[in-house]
């Protein structure tokens, strides 16, 4: 029996079948991709919003619905995001698996965001030498993109894992290379504080000299025109002035804090830490009488914030200042101040440093009693001090040497030690002995005798310049004994000295009133006025004897507005360049 149909018709119906399917098919797939777009649109859009979990859940929804269709280049994209994801919320181990599925073989080495969140997720695991080989892969392919404000981001982020891994050289390179790449994005105030950061690194390690180091200052100073947010670019000013002051080039960095504090009159805090400075540099000069306001204000400033450590190290350089101008008395009362705002927040280190200056200004006084007591407190505070040199110890032990031995020389000189000083005891005895030869000379002849009239007062005057030449002589040597109680730190071993030689009066522990730190109040102690004690409000700005500026120690230096992560300006510390990972985020093709 013949079939119901010929072979061609069956044929054809099986075809339009197939084809209806392949339609269906096609129209679900498409309606798929449509809702895989407004997913990752969502995902955007929640980012923007930095609701961040939110946007987790709609990269989630997203790549699940990719999974169902078949083409493979929305699926990566879709991996792409997620694993992004997954590192901004904070999760970079899941975030590293779905992105190892966005671009399998070869190909992903020429993703250069692919290679940013590669690095970003690296980084957050702390495994900070895999994350530059992923940055610095991702700076190539940006350049050849032509993509330059990517690859100053991409720069400042291989920097701070070269700093995490203490390769000081690479990092400086690495943001040199970053005002490179904002510089031909035309982002010349990223530039700027690019090269700030590399300049306050530059002074940390060897193989850069002192030019090398002025050059990139004055060219990110150059730069700081373009910046136009007060905040960002007085803290820029700031860091600036504290490299000059590692040169040791006191005058260009005072012009930058000068520069600086005019731009901090909304914040306090951090107009007190660049009044502080700028107190530090006109001490260095031996502007001591220009130096005084700075050192008062800013004292008063971080006494009204409860910043009372700080306040401690502004009384040091009050105290110096003031004994530099032969105020002792209100010196002592200074480096006292000093003293007890450090006991009050438990600081050793400041105490001993305070008690030392104190030890100073009693020996200029001519109190070695009392001068041997603050030293001997010194150095019971020193031992409680870590990483504390050897020498620090051994000049602290002949300070107190020395006032040992002038205390023994006083009572050697002085039969009574609670009557008058001994030159005066001569004076009322060369007194006494003339008044009694003008008796016996008018008891016999009636008249005064000129040459015996004359005769005691060549004693008393004997008498008088042998006791002015020996205190002038101790003065000067109790001079030299207060500079070297401040010589125990130097500024810097990596950057020459360049000192002007008309600043003899420079010290080197000028650079050690130098703060960096916008401080929070201090926990154990609180000043709950909001104005400072009438003794808190004569001093001011960083510790006489505090250790050179460390950028390592306590806040970075390195602070940003446009680089990579912004820097949040009202944040209470120095805010450093690299905050935490951020990635990269791409739509569906």
């Amino acid at each position: 029996m013949a079939s119901g149909g010929s072979p061609c018709q069956d044929y054809q119906k099986k075809k339009k079948k197939t084809s209806k399917k392949q339609n269906g098919d096609d129209l679900e797939e498409r309606d798929v991709q449509a809702d895989i777009e407004k997913l990752t649109a969502s995902g955007h859009s929640a980012l923007q919003l930095r609701e961040h979990s939110e946007a987790l859940n709609y990269f989630k929804k997203a790549y699940r619905a990719a999974v169902k269709i078949s083409d493979t280049k929305v699926q990566r994209v879709c991996a792409f995001n997620l694993g992004a994801a997954y590192v901004e919320v904070g999760k970079p181990d899941k975030g590293l698996d779905f992105l190892s599925r966005a671009e399998p073989g070869e190909r992903a080495e020429r993703m250069a965001d692919l290679q940013f969140n590669l690095a970003a997720a690296h980084e957050a695991l702390g495994e900070h030498g895999q994350a530059a080989r992923h940055y610095l892969q991702a700076a190539h392919l940006y350049r050849a993109q032509g993509e330059g404000s990517s690859e100053g981001d991409t720069c400042v982020r291989l920097a701070h894992c070269h700093l995490c891994k203490k390769e000081l050289g690479k990092a400086v390179e690495s943001f040199l290379r970053a005002a490179e790449g904002y510089n031909v994005a035309g982002k010349t105030a990223s530039a700027a504080v690019a090269l700030k950061a590399a300049g306050t690194y530059m002074l940390q390690c060897d193989g850069f000299t002192a030019d090398d180091v002025v050059g990139v200052l004055t060219e990110c100073l150059e730069l700081s025109a373009n910046i136009t947010e007060p905040e960002t670019l007085g803290k820029l000013y700031n860091a600036v002035g504290l490299s000059f002051s590692q040169l040791r080039l006191f005058a260009e960095a005072a012009e930058c804090y000068e520069l600086a504090v005019s731009l901090f009159q909304a914040s306090p805090r951090r107009r007190a830490v660049v009044l502080q400075n700028l107190g530090a540099a006109h001490n260095a000069l031996a502007h001591y009488q220009q130096a005084l306001q700075y050192h008062r204000e800013a004292a008063a400033l971080h006494g009204s914030l409860g910043g009372r450590r700080a306040q401690g190290r502004c009384f040091c350089n009050l105290g110096y200042a003031l004994s530099e101008l032969g105020e002792l008395e209100e010196a002592g009362e200074s480096y006292l101040h000093a003293q007890q705002a450090f006991k009050d927040t438990g600081d050793s280190s400041g105490q001993w440093q305070a008690c030392d200056s104190l030890g100073g200004v009693r020996m200029r006084m001519r109190d070695p009693e009392r001068a041997a007591l603050y030293y001997k407190q010194a150095l019971a505070l020193l031992s409680k001090c870590r990483d504390v040199s050897s020498c620090v110890q051994e000049r602290l032990v002949n300070s107190l040497s020395e006032a040992l031995e002038l205390k023994l020389t006083l009572q050697q000189r002085a039969p009574f030690p609670r009557g008058p000083p001994p030159h005066r005891l001569l004076q009322e005895r060369s007194v006494r002995r003339q008044q009694l030869q003008v008796t016996d000379t008018r008891n016999t002849e009636g008249t005064l005798d000129t040459q015996h009239r004359r005769e005691p007062r060549k004693d008393q005057r004997t008498e008088d310049v042998s006791q002015v030449n020996y205190t002038k002589e101790w003065k000067s040597s109790e001079a030299n004994a207060h500079r070297r109680a401040h010589a125990d730190v130097t500024v810097s071993s990596k950057a020459p000295n360049t000192e002007p030689s008309n600043y003899p009066n420079t010290l080197p522990e000028a650079n050690r009133n130098l703060n960096n730190t916008y401080e929070k109040t201090d926990v154990k102690y609180q000043n709950p006025d909001a104005h400072v004690q009438s003794q808190q409000d004569d001093h001011i700005g960083g510790r006489c004897k505090q250790r050179p500026v460390d950028v390592s120690s306590e806040s970075p230096l390195v602070e940003s507005t446009e680089i990579s992560s912004p820097a949040q300006v009202s944040s209470e510390e120095a805010t450093p360049l690299h905050r935490r990972p951020k990635s990269r985020f791409c739509t569906v093709m």
